[in-house]
């Protein structure tokens, strides 16, 4: 099993202490009650010397009453601590009820009903519910659900926005340059769908679980379990029920396993198990690092007149320089109500500490183009996640004995095109129909016990995904060049539209986001405008509006590898960014009670799962783990 050290003393010392606390709880009444036997014999005169010699009697009994009893309980404290976690078997365990591991779910029902064979399938997801902590823009290319669904306008498929209106521009600071769209280019959006990704997803599930996949939302896998000859085993869930300090509660429970002969991690951009999976199987050997964005999101209803259903807007430009990858996007939905999605992304390579992603979105939002737009409206949600930009170089080998990656957990979303569903949906069907194919075969010989399914990789770089992801390989990392974002934008127009990725070469990222950072002192601190409260907010009131909640008192998912760096390196040397980078407020820098110096406090209650302190702590020395299953967001509909 794969434990760390902090991960091994809290389920030992859970154990230990549930039983040290049940030992000493039965031992007490035992002495309690012997002692009050006594007090009540004491307490009455001796009449004679047979009654003394009664009472002697009856001293010795209580003493031995004492002790078998407090062995009795010792015993019985000892067995009713259940220590074992409860097993359940099944034939492929998939982590993640997004986009792609519900597509694989459906897929291996949906081969498994044409075959005529029984596979149980079990998928966990951290969220109270599917769909709770799913966020995305989202203009969703329909090829890899009509491949999955025919008939999903018919099953009624919550994509109820086409596209009608597709605009892009450039912005300086008081104006908008309109940059035409041409056929062919990634940005074209032609025949796509506006939706609230959060329900798409919630539909999803419906489907799987009319075909038979148990579904487990709540449930955090956060650890993964191995075979003796190193395969992967499966997962187990979280324990439950434990204090902050480690101790547990009287609502202590140990977690579940669920065991099969593959499983999928599908747990999204930066997943905390695939991040082990990358160290143990060395599977980033042959890849670029990964490179990340930060996207965040309002929703909002607005004034009817402005309302243009259909319509998506997408800018580059102001407020970031050229030298910040990133841009907006502002979708209008076609709801009971008029409500429009909108929201920014900032790449996580940039390099000045006092950029604050959150509040160049909210300053973004004063634009002249785009606040009348919400003028007279009102923001209902907000939340943020992070996004996977490396593109084809940053993809890791995406097999390994007894497990698969898929979707946006290796990376898969084409970042010009700004999409990633369908190609995460698509490779959970490849990645189920490889594994389908090692189900039913009779005749195979596995060298693990874990199966090794290698066919995955193999057709996924047969399909229309890498196609897709090789011709847009060079767009993101040309924005490296001096002109920055605009040399990307004069790339794709040149390069892709003639060429459509022919080129003979492959250029690469500069190196992993959080090397990017410059000292503080090497940079000019940026002023941001204060929030109006009308079209901008502050950061708490908006972390309210994602319905973000954990239970207080259990340990904290926000783990420091060495509680001295954030002070003596990240604050001496960055000026602290993670007290800006972070979307929720987790990170602030505080006074110490003596009143010389500051610490770093983690208001973990407030993370919106988003990952971006794992990616961008400049010291790498945070790890995100998952926190008890049911905590965090509670998006609707984002």
């Amino acid at each position: 099993m794969l434990y760390k050290k902090k991960e091994l003393i809290l389920h030992w010392g859970a154990d230990v202490l549930l039983c040290l606390f049940q030992v000493l709880k039965w031992g007490f009444c035992s002495i309690f009650s012997f002692l009050s036997c006594k007090v009540i014999l004491l307490g009455y005169p001796v009449a004679s010397v047979t009654e003394q010699r009664a009472r002697e009697r009856l001293g010795e009994i209580g003493y031995w009453f004492m002790l078998s009893s407090f062995f009795f309980f010792f015993f019985f404290s000892i067995i009713g601590v259940n220590m074992e976690r409860f097993a359940e078997e099944a034939d492929v365990v998939i982590v993640g009820g997004g986009p792609a591991g519900l597509s694989a779910a459906i897929r291996l029902k949906q081969l498994a009903a044409e075959h005529n064979k029984e596979i149980r399938v079990c998928l966990v997801e951290k969220a109270s519910q599917i769909g709770a902590h799913t966020l995305s823009g989202a203009c969703v290319e329909p090829r890899a659900l009509e491949e999955l669904f025919p008939d999903w306008k018919e099953r009624g498929a919550p994509l109820n926005t086409p596209v009608t209106e597709d605009k892009f521009g450039i912005l300086t600071e008081k104006s908008r340059i309109p940059v035409p769209i041409i056929p062919g280019l990634p940005m074209v959006n032609h025949g796509n769908y506006i939706v609230r990704l959060g329900h798409f997803v919630s539909w999803l599930g419906e489907q799987a679980e009319a075909l038979g996949v148990e579904i487990y939302p709540g449930y955090a896998a956060a650890e993964v379990l191995f075979h003796e000859d190193g395969s992967v085993k499966g997962i187990a869930t979280n324990d439950v029920g434990i204090q902050k300090d480690g101790a547990p509660k009287a609502t202590f429970e140990r977690g579940l396993e669920l065991h099969g002969k593959v499983t999928v991690f599908a747990e999204g951009c930066h997943g905390h198990l695939a991040k082990q999976m990358y160290k143990k199987y060395n599977l980033r050997e042959s890849c670029q690092p990964q490179s990340y964005g930060i996207g965040l999101k309002e929703l909002w209803t607005i004034d009817e007149k402005k309302w243009k259903p259909g319509r998506v807007e997408h800018t580059v430009g102001w407020p970031l320089d050229r030298h910040t990858y990133g841009g907006s996007f502002l979708y209008h939905l076609k709801e009971s109500e008029p409500l429009v999605a909108l929201g920014f992304v900032v790449g996580l390579d940039y390099q000045n500490p006092y950029l604050n992603p959150f509040r160049e979105f909210q300053r973004w939002k004063h634009h002249p183009t785009i606040q009348p737009t919400l003028e007279g409206g009102t923001r209902i949600a907000y939340g943020a996640r992070a996004l996977n930009e490396g593109g084809l170089q940053s993809i890791p080998k995406l097999t390994f004995p007894g497990g698969v990656l898929i979707g946006c957990s290796p990376g898969l979303m084409n970042v010009p095109k700004i999409k990633g569903t369908h190609t995460a949906m698509k490779s959970g069907m490849l990645a189920s129909e490889a594994i389908f194919s090692q189900l039913i075969n009779e005749n195979l010989q596995s060298k693990t016990k874990g199966l090794h399914v290698q066919e995955y990789e193999e057709n996924l770089k047969k399909s229309w995904v890498w196609k897709e992801l090789y011709a847009v390989r060079n767009i993101r990392p040309s924005c490296h060049s001096v002109l920055g974002v605009y040399g990307g934008m004069i790339y794709t127009g040149i390069f892709y539209w003639l060429l459509r990725g022919m080129e003979p070469w492959t250029l690469k990222h500069p190196g992993p986001d959080f090397a990017q950072l410059k000292p503080a002192k090497e940079c000019t601190p940026i002023e941001y405008p204060k929030p109006d409260g009308k079209i901008s907010f502050d950061l708490l009131s908006s972390v309210a509006l994602s319905g973000t909640n954990h239970e207080n008192d259990q340990p904290a998912h926000l783990t420091l590898k060495d509680d001295s760096i954030p002070v003596s390196r990240n604050l001496a040397l960055f000026d602290g960014p993670e007290q800006r980078f972070c979307p929720a407020g987790v990170y602030e820098y505080v006074p110490l009670e003596t009143g010389e110096g500051s610490r770093l406090q983690i208001n973990a209650q407030n993370c919106v799962h988003c990952k971006t302190c794992d990616i961008k702590d400049p010291s790498q020395n945070i790890n995100w783990v998952v926190p008890e299953g049911g905590g965090g967001p509670a998006y609707n509909g984002m």
